[in-house]
């Protein structure tokens, strides 16, 4: 967790402090990832059984506590395997780099990677359509942001060559990150009639 601040204020600083590191998954899942996938769970736990989704056309679906947890266990369990999907997908198109990082750094260079994107889950808390778009996708260009910074130093490879691996990574990424969102869509949205 000390690295968020980092990653805002100083990221340059901190992507080579965490390539420093050498952290395992085990750790960094345990005192990263599973806190802040936590924080867009449990808001839109809180906003969609207390306030309900507001789509803009007056209709507001609340959802029941029980469908709420169900519901936010899935979407709990689809954050964890993003950001395992997107270290292996890292790892894998490093392949042809002479001094290419091994898995577990990949899976945590995306777990930090992907922190500007937890923390804007914190605007689920008032669960309005609109607002949520539009707050994930400056969290979406942050995470481009940290993902081109981060490359080049994570990879040891210049800017340039940097700049063609983490645009096609991050288009990668973007595609994880529609079929998540349209999951999501799907279970919070509509599945209050699944359960």
């Amino acid at each position: 967790m000390n690295h968020v601040w980092g990653l805002f204020s100083h990221p340059v600083r901190e992507m080579q402090s965490i390539k420093r590191e050498n952290e395992t998954v085990s750790h960094h899942y345990t005192h990263h990832v599973l806190i802040m996938a936590a924080v867009p769970v449990l808001c839109a736990f809180i906003g969609t059984t207390q306030i309900g989704w507001n789509f803009g056309d007056g209709n507001v679906v609340k959802l029941s506590l029980f469908t709420g947890f169900s519901l936010a266990v899935l979407f709990y369990g689809l954050m964890l395997a993003g950001v395992a999907v997107m270290g292996r997908i890292i790892w894998w198109m490093a392949r042809g780099y002479p001094q290419r990082p091994t898995l577990a750094r990949c899976m945590v260079f995306a777990g930090y990677v992907a922190t500007p994107l937890f923390l804007s889950g914190v605007v689920a808390l008032w669960p309005l359509v609109w607002l949520c778009a539009l707050v994930g996708t400056v969290a979406l260009f942050y995470t481009g942001y940290l993902l081109y910074l981060g490359i080049p130093t994570f990879l040891n490879i210049d800017r340039e060559e940097g700049l063609s691996f983490s645009s096609s990574t991050l288009a990668i990424g973007v595609l994880l990150l529609e079929v998540l969102l349209a999951l999501t869509v799907i279970l919070w949205g509509y599945g209050y009639r699944l359960f």
